[in-house]
């Protein structure tokens, strides 16, 4: 049987639309097992928050909770991953 590699990766998060926080907020929850950490930032000047979430998951579930995320109505979202990869 072949091992499923996890991979290091951030996903960068730009929410335009209030309305989708809680919607978010429950994938992060889902995701939850994944989740190494998230900081974010409220830019009040241009009325939009900023969100950097840093996961550990096989690839698929990355891309999965990636394309959720930017398929919320005024959300957009890009992940960046890293080389670093382990067996799990």
């Amino acid at each position: 049987m072949e091992a499923t590699q996890s991979r290091v990766a951030v996903i960068g998060i730009i929410v335009e639309n209030e309305d989708a926080v809680e919607q978010m907020n429950r994938l992060f929850h889902e995701y939850g097992p994944y989740i190494i950490g998230r900081m974010g930032l409220p830019y009040r000047e241009r009325g939009v928050n900023i969100i950097c979430l840093a996961v550990d998951a096989p690839q698929d579930i990355i891309s999965a909770l990636s394309g959720k995320i930017g398929r919320l109505s005024g959300v957009s979202a890009k992940t960046a991953y890293s080389q670093v990869t382990s067996d799990i």
